[in-house]
């Protein structure tokens, strides 16, 4: 295994494969925020400091004891390319904080991409699990023997009282972030979308953009997480927002059912305009590319179209990102050059799957 095989394999495994409603869940992920107790916060701490607490993890972590994930790599930031940590970033293995913010930083990555612990991101430690479609007790569940298995040999920041300690006061107690990653077309198709947001927000729970905080739902696809992880157990946090998931889940289907009823033909029509664009564009910009491959992803499923598989939206949303792009092109591109490739890109894989 090496870096070059995660760089330019736009698809983890985890991705391609099919899990519990896969037609709305893309993917479910469980993290955990955990710090070294003899050493600062991230935030206070000295480069050599930082060093230091990637030596120590190194030092402790074998990776024989993750053998049925695979090998383990470790990717230390200071040796990548900016490119090369954008693309780790797109695929959703490391942070964008790691990826912009941290010099000193480092990621340990399973072979199946399902595990990444960062390291120096904004704690010592996060441990993210993902898994395809509706799977969080299952993430929860390898995330804790994973942290389980580290906190035989580290000794984690810990109060009696609290719970784990983290740089960020709102990651203090379980220090766990759940999510899922939905694809939403018929909820914003029938602008239901907009007083749902504030409805879970109330509910203590946060909904974000593709790649989280700050950033924006390209595609309809929205990340659910929790806000809270203090003074309720992991259990009960992930408990509650499978609850609120599942009612999304049966929202977002009455709402494409609702679509089919009463604007079938202007549905229609809308999937195979957007996979004309797809199919024939010489240029595109990434929003516009994001929207189509929403309505074809919606076309899939609601069987208009046929003979493509449902995951060419998981490959070609990372696939045409400015990162993965330019890794193709192998350098940096203008974004009028980008554009220009994103649609070549896009026509070639649609011939590919018409094949």
């Amino acid at each position: 295994m090496s870096l070059e095989r995660f760089i330019n394999q736009a698809v983890s495994s985890w991705m391609s494969a099919e899990g519990p409603d896969s037609d709305i869940i893309l993917s479910s992920r469980i993290r955990l925020a955990r710090n070294i107790s003899q050493f600062k916060f991230p935030i206070l701490f000295s480069n050599d400091e930082a060093k230091s607490v990637i030596h120590k993890i190194k030092e402790r972590v074998d990776d024989s004891s993750f053998t049925k994930l695979g090998n383990m790599e470790l990717l230390l930031m200071d040796e990548l390319q900016p490119l090369q940590k954008r693309v780790l970033m797109e695929k959703h293995l490391i942070s964008p904080y790691l990826a912009e913010n941290s010099s000193y930083g480092a990621c340990l990555l399973s072979e199946n991409e399902e595990l990444s612990i960062m390291i120096n991101e904004e704690d010592h430690i996060r441990i993210q699990c993902l898994f395809p479609g509706f799977q969080l007790l299952e993430a929860l569940e390898m995330a804790n023997e994973i942290d389980d298995w580290l906190e035989e040999k580290i000794d984690y920041a810990f109060d009696e009282n609290i719970g784990y300690l983290t740089s960020c006061p709102t990651n203090v107690g379980t220090g766990l972030r759940a999510s899922v990653m939905m694809h939403l077309p018929g909820l914003v198709l029938t602008q239901q979308i907009n007083r749902i947001i504030p409805a879970i927000n109330q509910l203590g729970l946060v909904v974000r953009g593709i790649y989280g905080e700050g950033s924006e739902a390209l595609g309809n696809i929205f990340q659910v997480s929790n806000q809270l992880t203090l003074g309720k157990s992991e259990i009960d946090i992930v408990e509650d927002l499978k609850s609120v998931v599942s009612q999304l889940i049966s929202q977002e289907r009455s709402a494409r059912e609702a679509l089919e009823k009463t604007s079938n033909i202007q549905l229609e029509d809308r999937v195979f305009r957007s996979f004309g664009i797809l199919s024939n564009s010489r240029i595109i910009e990434s929003k516009e590319a994001a929207r189509c491959l929403s309505d074809v992803r919606l076309g899939i499923d609601m069987g208009y179209l046929s003979d493509i598989s449902k995951n060419i939206l998981n490959e070609l949303m990372i696939l045409t990102q400015p990162g993965f792009l330019q890794q193709y092109a192998g350098g940096p591109l203008r974004p009028h050059e980008r554009d220009i490739r994103r649609a070549s890109l896009i026509r070639e894989r649609l011939k590919m799957e018409n094949q």
